[in-house]
């Protein structure tokens, strides 16, 4: 297997164990149950290793694709450093996590402070996340791209007869 291969393997943890963490952790603050933050700290914490690798494999993704026709540097680029700014508010929640899995086991005071700092950074993540994943997919889906339209073939314009 490739770099690409493994790009595509790990590459959706990130962004749903986001989306799932912070759904999660929001229920543990509206509950006020621990426990059920915790968990959300784990998928916080195993959601910024995935990011970890998915950045380690994305050079490698890139090389496989970029001179594929209708790919263009320009959409590599951009879905890169969206990719690092999600990668870098991942490990910053990974660590938030970390320190929330801490305070809670302590039953510390500034638990509750942790637990909303880690939604902060977690819904700007998902909305970072979107992005990333949008980006990502218009590499090779180019009927999600902006500004794109769907080009028919001769065949397809004889069913639409066919059918009407």
């Amino acid at each position: 297997m490739t770099d690409a291969h493994y790009h595509l393997i790990v590459n959706h943890f990130p962004i749903i164990g986001t989306i799932l963490g912070m759904g999660i952790l929001l229920a543990g603050i509206v509950l006020k149950n621990n426990t059920v933050k915790n968990v959300s700290y784990v998928l916080f914490i195993v959601a910024a290793i995935f990011a970890a690798f998915s950045m380690g494999t994305g050079e490698g993704a890139e090389e496989a694709v970029e001179d594929m026709p209708n790919i263009g540097k320009h959409i590599i680029h951009e879905h890169e450093e969206l990719a690092e700014k999600l990668a870098l508010l991942l490990y910053v929640l990974g660590v938030v996590s970390l320190v929330g899995l801490y305070t809670n086991s302590k039953n510390h005071s500034k638990a509750k402070q942790i637990s909303f700092l880690a939604l902060a950074i977690a819904i700007i993540g998902v909305f970072v996340a979107q992005k990333v994943g949008t980006s990502g997919g218009e590499i090779r889906h180019t009927e999600i791209r902006t500004g794109t339209m769907a080009v028919q073939t001769p065949n397809s314009e004889q069913e639409e007869e066919e059918a009407e």
